[in-house]
């Protein structure tokens, strides 16, 4: 009598193991989890600000190609822009640098009511930005550099009254502890909220008559 061979269980999990193999492997590799960094809100201003009684929106601000994203940018040279691979922003640049702006508005005092677009405030103005640099650039000795463009511009009537850039750079430390450019990060991106904020209160409050 002719015995039909039968498959068990254990033998027929071990094929189905092999056949995903020759497919290009058994199970999908789990990437290791991005280290997730934020910057921090200025809190420190000149004491001779003056207090204000207008209102203000910080809109999102729009980045130069390859800086809207939650990517950490690098500058091997003056014509390229990468990414760290393994480290992010805890959100997209321009939105946590809209974050950051409005924080350091509030810290400042000096303003009655200042914050989002999406939060419908009738604002007397409206503060624009757009981010020029947001980078490391390991170049020319190493910097962290930030740059952000401002315009102030007069409610309703959509009136530019105002308009500046702010700039720092910070030396990039020579280590490969990322947390130490981190510091460095917040360093520069302090320097130029500070800089908006203090600018955007005197000039404001030129344009509003005061």
């Amino acid at each position: 009598m002719k015995r039909r061979f039968r498959a068990g269980p254990a033998l027929a999990l071990a094929a189905a193991m092999l056949l995903l193999a020759a497919c290009g492997g058994i199970l999908p590799v789990p990437k290791a989890p991005s280290n997730l960094y934020n910057l921090s809100p200025k809190s420190n201003f000149d004491p001779g600000l003056p207090r204000v009684e207008w209102q203000l929106v910080i809109e999102e601000p729009v980045a130069a190609g390859g800086l809207d994203t939650a990517r950490i940018a690098v500058r091997p040279s003056h014509l390229e822009l990468g990414y760290f691979g393994d480290i992010r922003w805890t959100e997209r640049a321009p939105k946590m640098v809209q974050t950051l702006l409005v924080e350091s508005f509030e810290n400042s005092g000096t303003i009655v009511a200042v914050g989002r677009q999406a939060i419908g405030l009738r604002a007397d103005f409206s503060l624009k930005t757009e981010i020029r640099e947001f980078q490391v650039e390991n170049f020319g000795g190493g910097k962290i550099r930030v740059r952000i463009n401002a315009k102030l511009i007069r409610q309703p009537r959509q009136i530019i009254v105002r308009s500046a850039s702010f700039e720092a750079a910070v030396d990039d430390p020579p280590t490969e502890n990322m947390e130490d450019s981190i510091r460095a990060w917040d360093e520069a991106m302090g320097t130029v909220l500070r800089d908006i904020v203090e600018w955007t209160i005197v000039e404001g409050q030129r344009a509003y008559g005061g």
